[in-house]
């Protein structure tokens, strides 16, 4: 047995306060392989809740864990005597043989990391208000719902896919597949409306005959701030609606990126801002930040974009990458939000369900967002950082490593997005990035190339990859427990092998 037997329903519990935990409580509900932590306090500040499951592992399990936000490169099973990850979400321990998945299911009103070791299993549940205790103030709150399931002589990438439609139950997903350009691995900011035009041209000659439409992405560079708001067209873009209406002209679907929290516009009153930096990072949990944030998503909207997406939250948020986050969700001391009241996984979805609301019919993905929160909430989700149209070791590391590793959360919290194919020209060669473009064009997952220019050779090559991204495959790494960048895969029951 790689698992002892251990009491799911019974694991140590202990909650730590910023000023004592006297009328502080927390509580348990048990049904079946699924428990709910409750917490409940009066004038108490909790900030962490730790809950261990005393259990022991034989050696020779292999851990994979998942990622806060994106993923960055990093993603791999490690043996169980060395690993000393935290595992943000969720984990699974496998022996081939017998597999254990445990996380918590997705919308949880806290941030939790997972740590196993040897003799157990235990959860870190950061229900802080930033990097300060909580003002609950006699609410009762659920924090989230721990999952347990175990697995016999199944293959792990199959129990995994189980395991995230188990902790995902509503997810939201694109009525089709998508497919079609973003300009950022071309042109880096340095766009235009006459440039993305002439790309929204480029992919509807790409598309034609494929048997679906392409979007056309307007990456960072429209915008009047510097990667930052005011949202409204600048001296390269002018009108944004008629920029919009050209794209749409082309046959191709307009899309548009923004970063809801930063801006540079002026007389932003103090109370809306979190102190940090000398940028102006918004305050979601003020309700006049999320009015202001339906303003700019119903102008973006009503100029005709049907794709939005938005980008840099979690850092703007928290001070930090996810790669550079342990256990909790922020490095940073001495900080909390404008409402005290709400944990911070709460104000966090507060602003993914307003911009869910704000955008209405609009496909919504989600870049640097928390990916457990995020999920139900967006049709698609950056699940890696960024692939490069100058360097190959790049997209080889964020690209490959995320598709192999979150693959399973494809389909079950959101359509994943491993990001683009970029064509910055005689950057990467063809051969590399034509291999690449094919692994996403069979994953069922999203894809965009970042080009401004093609080849009749790579025209060739591209349209062929469209088509088959309009077609349902079955597709697993099988490498995946012995590298970071797989290299076999099995595809439509072939095994395919890539010259990375």
């Amino acid at each position: 047995m790689m698992l002892s037997e251990f009491d799911f329903s019974a694991p140590e519990i202990s909650l730590q306060c910023e000023n004592g935990d006297a009328d502080a409580a927390v509580f348990t509900a048990v049904n079946g392989n699924k428990m709910e932590l409750r917490l409940r306090a009066e004038k108490s500040r909790p900030c962490f809740v730790t809950v261990f499951w005393p259990v022991e592992t034989a050696p020779g399990a292999l851990v994979l864990g998942d990622a806060w936000e994106r993923s960055y490169g990093d993603l791999r099973f490690l043996p169980l005597e060395v690993n000393d990850r935290a595992m943000p979400w969720y984990f699974m321990a496998t022996n081939n043989t017998e597999t254990l998945c445990f996380g918590v299911a997705t919308q949880p009103n806290a941030f939790v990391s997972f740590r196993f070791s040897p003799d157990g299993i235990r959860a870190m549940v950061d229900c802080r208000n930033g990097a300060a205790g909580v003002e609950l103030n006699g609410r009762e709150l659920t924090l989230c719902t721990f999952i347990c399931k175990t697995y016999e002589n199944t293959e792990p990438f199959d129990c995994l896919c189980d395991f995230c439609r188990a902790m995902c139950p509503a997810p939201r997903l694109p009525e089709g597949p998508v497919f079609g350009g973003n300009d950022w691995y071309y042109a880096y900011g340095g766009n235009s409306a006459n440039s993305v035009v002439s790309d929204a041209r480029l992919q509807a000659e790409l598309a034609e005959g494929c048997g679906g439409v392409p979007y056309m992405v307007v990456d960072d560079g429209w915008e009047q701030g510097d990667t930052a708001g005011p949202w409204r067209g600048n001296e390269k873009f002018g009108d944004m609606k008629a920029v919009c209406d050209r794209i749409r002209e082309t046959g191709a679907i307009p899309g548009i990126w923004f970063r809801p929290l930063c801006t540079q516009q002026p007389g932003i009153p103090e109370e809306w801002k979190l102190a940090r930096g000398e940028r102006t990072f918004l305050d979601p949990s003020h309700p006049e930040v999320l009015n202001m944030l339906r303003e700019d998503i119903a102008r973006i909207r009503s100029w005709g974009y049907r794709l939005l997406k938005h980008d840099y939250s979690t850092c703007d948020l928290f001070g930090d990458w996810g790669s550079n986050l342990g256990d909790t969700i922020t490095n940073e001391t001495g900080w909390h939000f404008y409402d005290r009241t709400k944990t911070s996984a709460e104000i966090v979805l507060g602003l993914y369900r307003t911009i869910r609301e704000a955008a209405g019919d609009m496909t919504v993905i989600g870049c640097n967002t928390v990916s457990h929160l995020c999920a139900g909430l967006v049709e698609l989700n950056r699940t890696g950082d960024d692939t490069s149209g100058r360097e190959w070791a790049r997209t080889l590391k964020m690209g490959v490593n995320t598709l192999a590793f979150r693959l399973a959360q494809n389909g079950a919290f959101y359509t994943v997005d491993a990001d683009c194919v970029g064509m910055l020209k005689d950057n990467i060669p063809w051969e590399k990035n034509r291999q690449w473009m094919e692994l996403l064009s069979r994953s069922n997952t999203a894809l965009f190339l970042s080009c401004c220019e093609t080849t009749d050779g790579q025209k060739k090559d591209i349209s062929a990859a469209y088509r088959a991204a309009q077609v349902k495959h079955t597709i697993r790494p099988l490498d995946w427990m012995h590298t970071k960048i797989p290299a076999v895969w099995e595809i439509d029951g072939e095994t395919v092998r890539f010259d990375w």
